[in-house]
C-alpha cells in the first residue's frame, strides 16, 4: 500500500499519531464510517444504514479496459475495503464480459473495442491487483486497529461476469431480461442523454451497457446474496438500473434463472419494493483536484497502481505535492488515519 504511505508521510511520524492509530475503532455500521470519510455521494434509499446492521454481500465492479487499475478506481475499492473490514462480504467484480462492450458513462465518444488477447491480459493484471489490494489493505488495517481480527473477516471473493454470460445468447437476453426494462428509463439516464445530444451520438452497443450491469446486480443478488452495489457517482444510472431490475424481475429456477413468469411486472415490482431484504446502491464522489479536474484514464492524468506504469516514487511525489486544499479529503478517503488527527 505505497499509496497510503505516501499520503500519510507528513502525519505518521509522531508518537501522538501512533496513539491515535491504536485508539481508532470501526463503527458498528459501515455507512457512518463512509459518511464521515466523505465516501457517499448518493444512496438509493435513506434506510440503507438500518438495513446494514447485519452482514451482507457488497459488490463493486471494474471493467478491464487497461491492464492496471488507477487511483480513481482505488476510491471505490477503499469503500469496498471498509465494508470488508466491518465484516461484510466483499465481492470485487471483474467485467470481462462488459469490458467487451464499453461503458458510456462519463465519456463523450465510444470506447475502442478490445481484442480477446488484450482483454485477457487486462483481466489477468487486474485480478493480481485486486488480490494484492485487499490482502495488503487488511494487513494495513490490522496493524493499526487492535480490535480487528483478520481471521474473523469473510474472505474476499473476486468474481467475473463472463461466468454468467458465456452460455447466454442474444435471444435469451432480450426475451427473458429485456422485457423487464423500460426504454424510457434507459434514455432518461444522464450517460445516455449527454451522448444523444452530442455530435458523436451513441451506438446500440453502448446504449445496452446499462442492461448488462443491471443484470450483473440481479445475478449477484440472487446467487451471491449481494444487497449493495458501490460505484462512482457517474455510475448512478447503471446502479439504479440494477435495483429496478431486481424489483421487476423475479427469480425462477424453472427457466434458466432468467426469472420470466406470467406475473404482471408492476405487481412484481410492488412485492419487491416491500421486501425488507431489498437491493441498494451507493455512489462515491469521483476523484478530482481542488479545481474540479477529474483523475482517470479517460481524463489522461491517471495515476496507475502498476509500478511499471507509475513508479512508487512518482506516486509518493504525487501525494507529497498535493495542494493543501485536497489533503484532508484525500486522507479521509485513502487512509485509516483517525478523523481527529486528520482534522488537526
Amino acid at each position: 500500500m505505497n499509496l497510503l504511505r505516501g499520503l500519510t508521510v507528513r502525519y505518521a511520524r509522531s508518537s501522538a499519531v501512533s496513539g491515535l492509530f491504536r485508539r481508532r475503532s470501526l463503527h458498528t455500521n459501515v455507512v457512518e464510517t463512509l459518511r464521515e470519510r466523505n465516501f457517499i455521494h448518493s444512496v438509493t434509499s435513506d434506510d440503507i444504514a438500518s438495513r446494514l446492521q447485519k452482514p451482507v454481500a457488497v459488490y463493486c465492479g471494474v471493467d478491464p479496459t487497461a491492464d492496471s487499475l488507477h487511483l480513481g478506481n482505488m476510491v471505490a475499492l477503499m469503500g469496498l475495503l471498509h465494508f470488508h473490514l466491518a465484516g461484510h462480504q466483499a465481492l470485487p467484480l471483474v467485467g470481462n464480459a462488459t469490458g467487451m462492450i464499453g461503458d458510456p458513462s462519463g465519456r463523450s465518444s465510444e470506447r475502442v473495442a478490445l481484442g480477446q488477447s488484450t482483454l485477457s491480459k487486462n483481466v489477468a493484471g487486474i485480478e493480481v491487483q485486486l488480490e494484492r489490494f485487499f490482502r495488503r489493505g487488511t494487513e494495513y488495517a490490522a496493524r493499526r486497529i487492535p480490535s480487528l481480527d483478520p481471521e474473523s473477516l469473510k474472505p474476499v471473493r473476486i468474481l467475473h461476469n463472463a461466468d454468467w454470460y458465456q452460455n447466454m445468447n442474444i435471444l435469451t437476453f432480450l426475451g427473458h431480461i429485456g422485457r423487464y426494462v423500460r426504454v424510457g428509463a434507459m434514455v432518461a439516464r444522464d450517460s445516455v442523454k449527454s451522448r444523444l445530444q452530442s455530435s458523436q451520438g451513441i451506438s446500440f452497443t453502448e446504449f445496452s451497457y446499462q442492461l448488462l450491469q443491471a443484470y450483473d446486480f440481479w445475478y449477484l443478488y440472487h446467487h451471491h446474496g449481494c444487497r449493495v452495489q458501490l460505484g462512482g457517482s457517474d455510475q448512478w444510472g447503471n446502479i439504479t438500473a440494477g435495483t429496478d431490475l431486481i424489483h421487476r424481475m423475479p427469480f425462477s429456477s424453472t427457466l434458466d434463472d432468467t426469472g420470466v413468469t406470467s406475473e404482471d411486472n408492476d405487481s412484481v415490482a410492488a412485492k419487491a419494493k416491500g421486501d425488507e431484504d431489498g437491493a441498494f446502491g451507493i455512489t462515491i464522489p469521483l476523484l478530482t483536484t481542488a479545481s474540479g479536474e477529474k483523475f482517470g484514464k479517460s481524463a489522461g492524468n491517471a495515476i496507475w497502481l502498476d509500478e511499471k506504469r507509475t513508479s512508487a516514487f512518482d506516486v509518493y511525489q504525487f501525494f507529497v505535492k498535493t495542494a493543501d486544499a485536497d489533503v484532508e479529503r484525500l486522507l479521509r478517503m485513502f487512509t485509516l488515519l483517525p478523523l481527529p488527527r486528520i482534522e488537526q
